[in-house]
């Protein structure tokens, strides 16, 4: 079963294409949440990740946080592993 990664997203937003490009390119799927288009989804971004900023990508529950911290944990060998584990 694949990972269930959920990215809170705008449409103006470059990390937030960055993100994309960098999960499609490895062949993972996600569900987009787009916060420019709904406050109360962007108030639930807030409340779940403490930030504001976006994007925000969770990965089976756990907050990775933004691009560069998804692309950082990816470096450390701990992205494959969080995206392997059942949802």
């Amino acid at each position: 079963m694949p990972a269930d990664v959920v990215m809170y997203t705008t449409a103006v937003c470059p990390y937030c294409v960055a993100a994309k490009n960098f999960l499609k390119q490895r062949g993972v799927e996600w569900r987009e949440v787009r916060v420019d288009l709904d406050p109360a989804e962007r108030e639930a971004m807030v409340a779940r990740a403490g930030r504001t900023s976006v994007p925000q990508i969770f990965i089976n529950g756990h907050h990775v946080g933004g691009f560069d911290d998804m692309v950082a944990l990816d470096r450390a060998g701990g992205l494959v592993p969080l995206l392997e584990q059942a949802p």
